[in-house]
């Protein structure tokens, strides 16, 4: 007897289909199977969501297809998955089979059932081994042993909020540990912000479990190293999953433990499709699965800091506490430098250049940081004014001094730098401002006298994007680092967290002013976690921690932020923000949503935005009182150009919605969602590309 099913599949965005089709099957099939259908032209994957004995009464007189196959071999997704996907779909406001399918290894979407059967009898991973043993290499600290009781004690959700070098990372791995041998299928999810920038984490974990029963999961991996740690992990044979925001959704059917490591990080927001914050999933999952999960950070998000105050004043979070270091170790002394002190376009204070010398006469290593890449943001011509625009965004091109480039980091377009100013042909252009490359090359040239305790010249190294983009090249800097035959790191934030720096003993912050004045209000919390985080590089081996520093060079050197800092007091900064905030009436004292649309021109962008919300206003009369009620929360402002408002030739508006009800929100989103699905087609909007939703968004 027939079947009739409906299939996730990965639709359009904003196709309105809403990624789950009918269709037929002569065979039993269950929940959470994947199948191969038929999809216009071509053939696609999906999930079966729905199974009905019926045929659909709204099929319009079209005939069902029937499924192509069912793949064989792999067990269904489980319904706490399924739910999983169904929450972060309908929460982000995208289409069920797009969240789902997304979550897929590319190369299983791909696949035959004849290609899969050949793939899975290939050796996969195995469980037959024993997970590594409980004790640690090292004593615990006492701190870390009063964290883990509490952890065994309470359900959760916990955040630990411990010092840079305060030893959180063994406190997961103990947590895992205890968690895997106390079930014999249990298995844990460890989440990092970027993967490439924690190989010793990744080596570590191997190191302590065995390197057979964890598996990575990060874009950076190939199609079929994707596919073999996904099978590994839906099978179960998989223990532990090392993996960055992605894994989130990776299908684990004995999932018992998540930890979600340097949980402030923005990039476990992802930033392209849905728009999903894996950190808050991993608080749900846990939650679905019955699954303890542990936020940690040194500086933790405001949102988690404000979820973790008492219970008694609204806290869902256990607050757990490791402000000491392990060992005899402190944390860094903080330095400000009154820029307002030295001479104009100074770039390295006196003193701090004087401080770095002396760590390289003591073979001692410093580190510089400088958020900025390429040689300098941008060059001009004195004479006429010109500046080196790109052409295709309403940004500049950065001047790369190494290959003497003009290069755009939104849209990518690059040329080579012109002999002459291309509006009135001066042949003096200079650079403005700097970035490190420019940072690089000073310092090298205030050091070329100074010899190493060996005698040897001073060696400066960088690492950023662009000296890290050939295969292999970070980890080839960073052993160059950790063997000490670097004296100087020059870097952006990619220097600034999860890296084990054993002989540095500076940390230098060298222009970090832009972020008080910015109009983001989150620009304080990320640039006190960045500086933070950065000085945590210092001092972390207990021998060198009581002459470790942290150089600030600010024109604001009393600022509340660099006060804050200097007593390594987070508590206050997040006190201190989230009274501000609670007064300005932002999160996480309200909600968030941006609508963005895409144009070929700036006035049909923001006439879009502007005519749905127009529309929903109209309609407030007409909704039941209940929904009227609900839409009334909720503050629509104006659309406005993107403060880079112009990308690759394409327009870009936005509009801010905002509610102190969660629950508004989303009911003026799913209005909002369905009457510009109706309107797009509208010649007035002749232009419009596309456009896109996301929730509780971090930046503005």
């Amino acid at each position: 007897m027939p079947k009739w099913l409906d299939i996730a599949v990965s639709v359009p965005a904003h196709s309105q289909v809403g990624g789950l089709l009918t269709y037929a099957s002569d065979t039993d099939l269950a929940l959470g199977q994947l199948v191969r259908v038929p999809f216009g032209n071509r053939e696609v994957l999906g999930v079966v969501w729905n199974v009905h004995d019926t045929a659909p009464e709204n099929s319009g007189g079209h005939k069902v297809r029937d499924i192509a196959g069912a793949l064989e071999g792999v067990p269904p997704l489980s319904a706490h998955w399924r739910q999983l996907v169904q929450f972060a779909a309908q929460y982000y406001q995208r289409a069920i089979g797009e969240v789902a399918l997304a979550a897929l290894p590319p190369q299983l979407r791909d696949m035959t059932p004849v290609q899969l059967a050949r793939r899975l009898k290939k050796k996969s991973v195995s469980n037959d081994q024993p997970m590594a043993a409980l004790q640690s290499p090292w004593p615990l600290s006492e701190q870390q042993q009063q964290v883990l009781a509490q952890i065994d004690q309470a359900s959760g959700p916990f955040l630990i909020h411990g010092a840079t070098g305060s030893g959180k990372t063994e406190v997961y791995l103990q947590a895992i540990a205890r968690g895997l041998a106390q079930d014999p299928q249990a298995q844990a999810l460890l989440m990092v912000p970027e993967i490439n920038l924690t190989p010793q984490l990744e080596e570590r974990v191997k190191a302590r479990f065995g390197a057979e029963g964890v598996v990575s999961m990060h874009s950076g991996m190939t199609g079929p190293q994707r596919l073999k740690s996904w099978l590994a992990a839906h099978n179960g044979s998989a223990r532990i999953v090392l993996g960055t925001r992605m894994a989130v959704f990776a299908s684990m059917p004995h999932l018992k433990w998540i930890v979600v490591d340097e949980e402030h990080d923005a990039s476990y927001k992802q930033q392209e499709g849905a728009r999903y914050s894996a950190r808050d999933l991993a608080v749900y999952r846990a939650r679905l699965e019955g699954a303890k999960v542990i936020l940690g950070s040194a500086t933790p998000s405001l949102e988690s800091w404000h979820q973790s105050r008492p219970a008694i004043e609204g806290g869902r979070y256990l607050r757990l506490q490791m402000p000491s270091r392990i060992g005899e170790g402190q944390l860094p002394f903080v330095r400000r430098v009154d820029m307002n002190h030295q001479p104009r376009k100074t770039v390295l204070s006196t003193p701090l250049i004087a401080a770095i010398q002396e760590r390289v006469a003591k073979g001692e290593q410093s580190m510089l940081l400088l958020n900025r890449r390429g040689y300098a943001p941008v060059l001009h011509c004195a004479d006429c004014g010109w500046k080196s625009e790109c052409s295709h965004c309403s940004a500049f091109r950065v001047f790369h001094k190494i290959d003497r480039t003009l290069r755009c980091h939104h849209c990518g377009f690059t040329e080579r730098v012109p002999r002459a100013c291309p509006a009135c042909g001066n042949a003096d252009i200079a650079p403005m401002g700097r970035g490190t490359e420019q940072l690089e090359e000073h310092l090298s040239e205030l050091l070329v006298d100074v010899k190493r305790p060996d005698g040897q010249a001073v060696r400066v190294m960088r690492i950023d994007a662009d000296s890290t983009k050939l295969k292999g090249a970070l980890e080839a800097q960073l052993a160059d680092v950790h063997s000490g035959e670097v004296d100087v790191l020059v870097g952006t934030q990619m220097i600034a967290k999860g890296h084990d720096f054993r002989r540095i003993t500076l940390v230098a912050a060298i222009n970090p002013d832009g972020a008080l004045f910015s109009s983001d209000f989150r620009a304080p919390e990320r640039l006190f976690a960045l500086l933070m985080q950065a000085g945590g590089r210092a001092g972390r081996d207990a021998a060198q921690s009581a002459r470790s520093e942290m150089w600030v060079q600010t024109f604001h050197p009393s600022h509340a932020l660099f006060e804050a800092l200097k007593k390594h007091d987070y508590p206050a900064f997040a006190e201190q923000q989230l009274k501000e905030r609670l007064e300005a009436g932002l999160p996480p004292h309200s909600f968030q949503a941006l609508i963005r649309s895409d144009a070929r021109t700036q006035a049909v962008a923001q006439a879009f935005l502007n005519q749905g919300n127009a529309q929903m206003q109209s309609l407030l009369t007409a909704l039941n009182e209940a929904d009227a009620a609900l839409l009334s929360e909720v503050s629509v402002y104006p659309a406005v150009p993107m403060s880079i408002q112009r990308v690759a030739n394409v327009e870009r508006a936005q509009m801010l919605m905002e509610s102190t009800s969660r629950k508004a929100l989303h009911k003026a989103l799913d209005v909002l969602q369905q009457l510009l699905h109706e309107s797009k087609s509208d010649p007035a909007h002749k232009g419009l590309i596309r456009w896109l939703v996301d929730v509780d968004p971090l930046a503005i």
